[in-house]
């Protein structure tokens, strides 16, 4: 099961990483659009991360090696889902910070998802 979670993942940071360095501004006028919508915009968010976050903690249990990266962003996407479900104001506090002004931050962060994805490809591959 852990190998089938690592695969998903693979594909899922891997466009997701693509699309933030492709389409920066986008993904700066999605995330304003959703702060813009208040609660509702954060319970959004939650949805978003939430799901693989809970796919991940609960299948990919796994503590050692290259695998260990995706068992901690595990973590942190079911916290950030937990965050935007029970603390929306917290949520749209930290998402306050997206403007289309800093939408070269999305490439960045896109660059570290196609690096992650390509990390765990590695590891999913060559072991």
């Amino acid at each position: 099961m852990g190998r089938s979670v690592e695969t998903v993942a693979i594909i899922l940071f891997g466009v997701v990483g693509l699309s933030h360095i492709l389409q920066p501004k986008a993904w700066a006028e999605f995330f304003i659009l959703l702060r813009g919508k208040g609660g509702p915009g954060a319970f959004l968010d939650g949805f978003l991360n939430l799901p693989l976050g809970a796919v991940i903690v609960a299948f990919h249990n796994i503590w050692s090696g290259i695998s260990v990266v995706l068992t901690v962003v595990g973590w942190g996407l079911l916290i950030k889902g937990l965050i935007r479900f029970c603390a929306p104001k917290q949520a749209l506090r930290m998402m306050a910070r997206v403007s289309l002004e800093r939408s070269w931050e999305f490439q960045v962060a896109g660059a570290a998802l196609v690096v992650l994805a390509g990390l765990l490809g590695y590891g999913v591959y060559a072991g």
